[in-house]
């Protein structure tokens, strides 16, 4: 059933296809320092003054708006990449201080982390999600243009150390670059323990050269995994999660770990979306390919009280779309790269 007419008067972030986005990505920077080839051209892209984002006291604010009055649960910093905040650390003591306290989660390209995942641990970080598309330092160098494999791999392993489990490894396949080690990277993954997320690559890269031929699809990955183990579809409840999870078996049948296939393209699953996004400058997206934002900063920073940057969220949700329109034949590709809009 859908909902019509104007907005109910609930206190969470609902929509007129009556899901309600309990899980918030938050935007902490738009700089990186890898330039993945599916995410940002080789020369880097603008970014925004300091000043135009989200402050460390902003950010806290916005997070005990959606928790505190918004019905949010779940807290994910993301980027860019967040690490290049210094003022990380403070930022998840003061988020992870919310009442009611809401899991604190961190994507990471993990460059940076060996020295400062003690420290997060310690501020009320839980667990972060690395994004890590091969093991191997040529193809690793190849896809970020960066030779920092080594770093990314210390960054993991320290993480491990400090507690901030499960660790989810992210990888996108790329067609002809690392499609073929994908069997591999889940063998390094589930010998560690780590939980390994293969992702669809979505259209949006800053150089808008996406196209889906090209695209490595869920199909594709499955039977790429399949050359070495054995996949079976996970029993326990989705619940909302973007990753549909399978058991792994090697050959023998013996079970060593489950792996996530988050299939954004060609298996949607927007009917069953709870997420809501804020940009690093402060805008809410309904849906990381939305072509509308509305900003909550500005208002924020002119004096809008909590309750009233609350219902401009509220609103911005209600309009989410049914589905994100890949699919349509005019579907055109947000202005955004996922660097600006944040994961």
């Amino acid at each position: 059933m859908v909902h019509a007419g104007a907005r109910p008067a609930t206190s969470g972030l609902v929509d007129r296809w009556n899901r309600s986005a309990t899980d918030l990505r938050i935007s902490l920077t738009e700089r990186c320092n890898l330039r993945c080839t599916y995410c940002m051209p080789a020369e880097g892209l603008p970014t925004k003054p300091a000043a135009a984002l989200m402050q460390a006291d902003e950010v806290v604010r916005m997070s005990h708006i959606a928790v505190s009055l918004l019905g949010v649960r779940q807290l994910r910093f993301t980027g860019g990449e967040p690490l290049l905040r210094a003022d990380l650390a403070s930022i998840i003591a003061a988020c992870a201080a919310l009442e009611p306290r809401p899991e604190v989660s961190l994507t990471t390209n993990a460059i940076g982390l060996s020295s400062r995942a003690a420290g997060l641990a310690a501020a009320g970080l839980d667990r972060i999600n690395v994004s890590l598309d091969t093991v191997h330092a040529a193809t690793f160098l190849e896809v970020t243009r960066r030779p920092f494999l080594d770093r990314v791999l210390d960054g993991i392993e320290k993480a491990a150390e400090a507690g901030l489990g499960p660790i989810k490894i992210n990888a996108v396949l790329l067609r002809g670059v690392n499609d073929g080690e994908a069997a591999e990277l889940l063998a390094w993954c589930l010998e560690r323990g780590y939980q390994l997320r293969f992702i669809e690559q979505m259209p949006l890269d800053a150089d808008h050269t996406w196209s889906r031929s090209d695209m490595v699809t869920a199909t594709e990955i499955r039977a790429r995994v399949s050359e070495r183990f054995t996949l079976t579809p996970h029993d326990a409840p989705r619940d909302g999660a973007p990753a549909e999870l399978f058991r792994v078996f090697d050959r023998s049948g013996i079970e060593l770990g489950t792996v996530g296939i988050i299939a954004s393209v060609s298996e949607p699953f927007c009917a069953d979306c709870r997420r809501t996004r804020l940009t690093a400058d402060g805008r809410v997206r309904s849906c990381l390919f939305s072509h509308t934002e509305t900003d909550l900063l500005t208002p924020m920073r002119a004096g809008a009280s909590d309750a009233e940057v609350a219902d401009l969220w509220r609103e911005a949700m209600w309009g989410k779309p049914a589905g994100h329109g890949l699919d349509n034949p005019d579907f055109v590709q947000p202005a955004r790269s996922m660097s600006a809009i944040g994961g």
